[in-house]
């Protein structure tokens, strides 16, 4: 078994599956820390009193909710303690629905749920009920005593417990100011709709994540690498002309005509994968060259 963070069963009606709950993502970032840049030594935060300015120790230190401003009610970790929600290892699904009727906004952060040895044969029951259904048991689950909502639901051969937001975590987005889908002011043209829809059909693929990665994470590691090797300062990459290139021109868009000049027309390359092949066409042509000399030398002997 993979190393749980959590270790509990799934109440399924009267059907009890030991589990283990295991993270379902792993996020390797680039940790930065503040330094000072005149002796680049770490700098480090002061718990510093508002009023005063005096540091203050972790022994007065307390937690309290603002109720009016600069008024304070005070809670000490025993009343915190009292009011947490009661520590449960049993994940209770207390109804399923359609998957699919759940909004993707609400979806936070994905665990894999893998059996112990004696729960494997109702895991499987459980897992294969769901995947005929195509619906996700609703449950609520206590991690580091803290109570989230959450939906079981299946991928490939395993349970994933996917924790959800309360949709009052949700923010309205009715405060927006978005082009309102009945006024004509902003209703587009057919021809402009027909050649939207084209162009998304012609760029429509079968979902692949694994074309995707951190691109951002590789550029930034292939830098600090380099300055480590050099052990100088890399130069600064120039930014883009982006406010000049949009200075002097019109508000008025044409957008049939760039929705026609991109119909036919496949997105660049990322950077990355560009650098990529002309790397690997390098390698190929210098391997080549490195052949030719090899070859003469065996028809003179």
């Amino acid at each position: 078994m993979a190393r749980s963070i959590w270790k509990g069963s799934i109440a399924f009606g009267l059907v009890n599956i030991p589990v283990g709950l295991t993270s379902a993502e792993g996020r390797p970032d680039i940790q930065l820390h503040m330094v000072d840049s005149k002796n680049h030594a770490r700098i480090r935060y002061e718990r510093v009193n508002a009023d005063s300015g005096e540091e203050v120790p972790w022994d007065r230190m307390v937690r309290g909710y603002e109720h009016e401003e600069g008024q304070f009610i005070l809670l000490t970790d025993k009343e915190l303690e009292a009011v947490e929600p009661k520590l449960t290892k049993t994940i209770e699904i207390t109804e399923f629905v359609k998957l699919d009727e759940i909004d993707p906004l609400l979806f936070d952060k994905p665990y894999y749920l893998e059996p112990d040895k004696r729960g494997r044969k109702a895991y499987a029951l459980l897992r294969e009920a769901l995947r005929k259904s195509g619906k996700a048991g609703i449950s609520r689950v206590v991690i580091r005593t803290r109570e989230y909502l959450s939906a079981m639901f299946v991928r490939d051969d395993v349970l994933v417990l996917m924790l959800l937001r309360f949709p009052q975590e949700l923010k309205a987005s009715s405060k927006l100011e978005l082009p309102s889908s009945g006024d004509k002011e902003w209703q587009p043209v057919k021809r402009e709709l027909e050649l939207a829809e084209r162009l998304i059909s012609e760029m429509s693929e079968k979902w692949n994540p694994k074309n995707y990665h951190d691109e951002y994470r590789e550029s930034l590691m292939d830098y600090i690498e380099k300055k480590i090797r050099t052990g100088e300062t890399v130069e600064d990459v120039k930014e883009g002309d982006e406010e000049k290139a949009g200075k002097g021109k019109s508000n008025v868009v044409d957008l049939a005509a760039y929705l026609e000049q991109s119909i036919g027309k496949k997105p660049a390359a990322s950077k990355t994968a560009a650098k990529k092949t002309a790397a690997k066409k390098a390698a190929k042509k210098a391997a080549k060259h490195a052949k030719k000399p090899a070859a003469k030398k065996a028809r003179s002997a």
